[in-house]
C-alpha cells in the first residue's frame, strides 16, 4: 500500500463542486482519502488574467503504482471536463500528485516529488496544515521550513475547513 499527497485545483465553473466531485472520483479509481486540508482560494499562479483557484490537499492510500496513479488522475481530470489548451491556463480540474511515498523519480507521466512544491505557496499551506514534519524527500526539509523560504507571495485564504 502506497501514500499519496495529491492537490485539487479548480478555477473555472462550480470550483466547490468540481473539488468534490473529484474527491469521489479519486475514491472510486484511485484510492481511500485518509486525510483532506481545508480548502483555499489563491489567486492564479503563472498566467494571473484568470479567476481565482480553489485549492485543496489530500492524502490517499492506494495500490496502484506512481504512473498509474498518475494516469488515473489524468483520466479523472478529463472525466471532469479538462481540456488542455494552454500551460497555466484555466481549468475545470487540476489533480497533481505531491509525493508518493518516498519516491524521487521522473517520467514522460510524472516527476516526484512534484517539482515545484517550494515554489508555491498555494500548495505549501494546504500541506503545512495536513503534514508540518512531512520531510521533501529531496530537499530533506519539512514542508514547514520549505514554506518558511517561500518566495511566492500570493495570499493563500482558507474558505473553508
Amino acid at each position: 500500500m502506497h501514500k499519496a499527497y495529491i492537490l485539487l485545483g479548480s478555477n473555472r465553473g462550480r470550483r466547490k463542486d468540481y473539488l468534490k466531485k473529484a474527491k469521489r472520483l479519486v475514491q472510486t479509481y484511485a484510492g481511500t482519502i485518509l486525510k483532506e486540508s481545508s480548502i483555499y482560494e489563491t489567486a492564479a499562479w503563472g498566467k494571473t488574467d484568470q479567476k481565482a483557484f480553489l485549492n485543496q490537499v489530500i492524502v490517499i492510500t492506494t495500490d496502484l503504482a506512481a504512473e498509474k496513479l498518475m494516469q488515473s488522475l489524468l483520466d479523472i481530470e478529463q472525466q471532469l471536463g479538462r481540456i488542455r489548451t494552454e500551460k497555466f491556463g484555466p481549468r475545470t480540474i487540476d489533480l497533481d500528485i505531491l509525493f508518493f511515498d518516498e519516491l524521487v523519480m521522473k517520467s514522460k507521466l510524472v516527476t516526484l516529488p512534484h517539482p515545484a512544491i517550494q515554489d508555491r505557496r498555494f500548495v505549501l499551506v494546504p500541506l503545512t496544515e495536513l503534514s508540518p514534519r512531512k520531510i521533501h524527500p529531496v530537499y530533506k526539509q519539512t514542508v514547514t521550513a520549505l514554506l518558511k523560504k517561500c518566495t511566492d507571495t500570493l495570499a493563500v485564504i482558507p474558505i473553508e475547513p
